[in-house]
């Protein structure tokens, strides 16, 4: 099972001193604060430090970070808030996206989606990254002081990927910070490199993307992954989940040319037709590796829409989600949902029970959407009895 350092409901809502403050104020004569601001903020962190751009002699790792994992993978966090160094590198790499579909796609640190960065509510995140579009880098190969993203990108290397090369201007933009976007989120040369700090003010399951424009080209050529900012005083079922995983489910929009080389088919992604919507990365993925689970067991799925156009009906066919917190925030808390709507950009957690062994589907139920690919198997055993 997984454990996770829980607090009372109370730890989780500092509302109830607040109003027990406001009461005393007001029976003495004192202005009255707004209440749900005030608890609302409680723990959290305005103002950081401006961005730096420089350049640097840097070649190693494109990604560096303890909690930088390859999707469906989520890294544990340690009890308690800490300041995480992350490094996430801009690379292209051509890669397979579907049997017989290859690209050169625009990356961070050379998959599509991106990494998945684990944090904690509060937690701050020292952030660089190197826009390396003019370097062919190589992913796929052991690098000491890598994160584990890229060791686990080497054993399951679904793109099959091969470095590349395409200067251009690049730049993040991390949903889950609260910060000036025309200062960390700015657009970067080739050869050049950007710090910034952000600290996870709210807990979520977030979008990061390259927000220079075209930001639907950017994102439709790969450009995306997400984060995840689990609450503070963790989720209520976190004694009891068995095994979680993240879905990141994303548009491809390719067409063949002259050559029979895949592009970015412009036409399509302004009329939001994808030729390929898939879950990971690539639209068999999941189908030929399913994720594990055993009968009766408590499953959480951390989903990420990515888009950049469609929405998404997440469900698992023989499941029923009876915990969601939609956003992936404790405060929003839906049962019993037999699907859930998530526009572009949105996320959510889910959990469902197994109730016996088989093959639970998971798809968009956007049958469409399925059918070009977002679809994937939870491969439950039958529980061994001692």
């Amino acid at each position: 099972m997984l454990h996770t350092m829980t607090g009372s409901p109370g730890a989780r809502r500092p509302g109830g001193i607040v109003l027990a403050l406001v009461t005393l104020l007001f029976a003495i004569g004192c202005e009255v604060p707004d209440t749900e601001a005030a608890a609302r903020s409680v723990g959290m962190v305005w103002g950081t430090p401006e961005a730096e751009v420089f350049e640097e002699e840097y070649a190693g790792p494109p990604a560096v970070g303890s909690t930088l994992t390859l999707a469906p993978h989520l890294a544990p966090l340690e009890p308690g808030n800490r300041t995480h160094e992350v490094r996430l590198d801009v690379v292209k790499q051509e890669v397979e996206v579907a049997n017989g579909v290859r690209y050169e796609a625009w990356t961070f640190g050379g998959s599509v989606p991106g990494p998945v960065l684990h944090v904690r509510e509060g937690d701050r995140v020292i952030f660089t990254m190197k826009n390396r579009s003019n370097e062919a880098v190589q992913v796929t190969e052991p690098a000491n002081g890598g994160a584990p993203f890229l060791s686990q990108l080497a054993e399951d290397d679904y793109h099959k990927a091969t470095p590349a090369t395409m200067p251009m201007v690049h730049s993040m933009d991390l949903h889950s910070g609260t910060v000036a976007a025309d200062d960390k989120w700015r657009s970067i040369a080739p050869g050049q490199t950007i710090r910034f700090e952000w600290v996870a003010n709210y807990p979520g399951v977030y979008l990061y993307h390259c927000g220079t424009p075209s930001m639907l080209q950017h994102m439709a050529m790969g450009q995306y992954g997400a984060v995840v900012v689990s609450p503070r005083d963790g989720f209520p079922t976190d004694d009891i989940v068995d095994r979680e995983y993240v879905i990141v489910q994303s548009e491809f929009y390719l067409t063949q040319d002259d050559n029979g080389t895949y592009v970015y088919d412009l036409d399509a992604a302004q009329a939001r037709n994808p030729s390929i919507v898939a879950f990971n990365g690539h639209r068999d993925r999941h189908m030929v590796d399913p994720l594990d689970a055993v009968e009766g067991e408590r499953v959480r799925l951390y989903v990420l829409n990515v888009g950049p156009n469609d929405m998404s009906s997440f469900h698992v066919v023989g499941g029923i989600f009876d915990r969601v917190w939609y956003e992936g925030n404790v405060e929003n808390e839906w049962r019993g949902m037999q699907t859930v709507l998530l526009g572009a950009s949105n996320g959510a957690v889910v959990e469902f029970i197994v109730p016996e062994a088989g093959k639970y589907v998971m798809v968009d139920h956007e049958m469409v959407d399925a059918e070009r690919g977002a679809k994937g198997i939870i491969q439950a055993r039958p529980r061994m009895i001692p």
